[in-house]
């Protein structure tokens, strides 16, 4: 018996306007200043393979 998996592709011009529409988002919040120091994004990242890695940094104070 031959099974068959239904996949949906998702239309290039549909990945590409929901790129424009993140990347807008993502402008508007460095505008607005949102953003998060990059010293804590690197401490972050450098943290996830000790046994205790740190909580992802957020725009909240």
């Amino acid at each position: 018996m031959e099974t068959r998996i239904p996949t949906a592709h998702v239309p290039r011009l549909l990945a590409q306007e929901k790129q424009r529409i993140l990347t807008l988002e993502a402008l508007a919040d460095v505008d607005e200043a949102k953003t998060i120091d990059h010293g804590l994004i690197q401490a972050w990242a450098d943290s996830l393979d000790d046994d205790a890695p740190l909580f992802l940094p957020s725009d909240e104070v």
